[in-house]
């Protein structure tokens, strides 16, 4: 059974990043259809997968994260325009049997994303 997870973790505190916004957008064309908005816990995950089972189907999917609001609450950015503010992360589902985790580093200027376990 195929599933799609997230974490973020904020590598300038050293910690999970709590309380960022994500939207989840399945691509098609030039289409973009919002299919989830999640928030992340205390521990920087999602209460639950993404997507799983049936739901998780092979194509290209988008996970934006709202890191400025993050970045502006824990009072690592000001009010004014950002170096990084929505983080778009772009990807392919090949095998939809397959764990897809897309986490995301964050500071207030880099962020790096890989695909993980």
């Amino acid at each position: 059974m195929g599933r799609l997870s997230t974490h973020v973790l904020d590598t300038a505190k050293g910690k999970p990043a709590a309380g960022v916004r994500i939207m989840l957008y399945r691509i098609s064309g030039q289409s973009h259809r919002k299919i989830k908005e999640v928030v992340t816990n205390a521990d920087g995950r999602t209460d639950a997968a993404l997507l799983e089972g049936k739901d998780l189907t092979a194509g290209s999917y988008e996970l934006v994260f709202c890191a400025g609001d993050y970045l502006r609450a824990s009072g690592q950015a000001g009010e004014g325009v950002l170096f990084l503010d929505e983080i778009p992360i772009r990807f392919g589902v090949t095998d939809a049997d397959g764990h897809y985790h897309v986490p995301l580093l964050i500071s207030p200027f880099g962020y790096s994303t890989y695909r993980g376990s």
